[in-house]
Parts: structure tokens; sequence; C-alpha cells
């Protein structure tokens, strides 16, 4: 319930602000959010956590099949290995590389 009432709070600050600041403040936001994705620092630390998230992907996978193995059902083990076969492609569904 707490984090429900947070939300509702901050959704409802938002909209207060936004309504106040207006269109102009909203295109100098929108902006700085677009400089700020676009300095190499900030690119270098997005692609190196992404790299890190699919080492540590990929040994979560190797731990949770080992344990499972055979007791998985046809159609989800079936599923799984779809899924790999497309991501071995080098894309995932979110068009990113797999660098």
């Amino acid at each position: 319930m707490r984090y429900k009432l947070t939300f509702v709070a901050g959704l409802a600050l938002g909209y207060v602000i936004g309504t106040r600041a207006g269109r102009e403040r909203y295109e100098q936001l929108k902006k700085s959010v677009r400089q700020f994705s676009q300095n190499p620092a900030v690119r270098n630390a997005v692609e190196s956590a992404a790299q890190n998230g699919r080492q540590v992907t990929g040994k979560a996978f190797h731990a949770v099949s080992d344990k499972v193995g055979d007791k998985m059902p046809d159609s989800v083990a079936e599923r799984v290995r779809s899924l790999r076969e497309r991501s071995a492609n080098g894309a995932d569904d979110w068009g990113t590389s797999n660098t």
C-alpha cells in the first residue's frame, strides 16, 4: 500500500509540475536528456552494464538449467530453445546487439 501511495503522490506531483512548467520547459528538459544520453562516458557505462548483465544472465541460465534439467515441460523447453537460437543471430527483440 505504501508503494501505491508513493506512486500516486509522485504522479500527482509530476502532473502539477508539468502543467506549471509548460511546453518550453519540457523541450528544455528533453534537450538536456538527449545531450546526457549522447555523452560518450554515459554510452560507455550503459554498454558496460549491458555486457555485464548479459554475462550474469548467461551464468544464471546455466546454473538454473543444470538444476532444473529434465523437470521442465517440453513446451517450455522448446520455447527456450527457439529463443536461444533467435538470440544467437546477434540481435534481441529490442533491436540491440549482443556485443
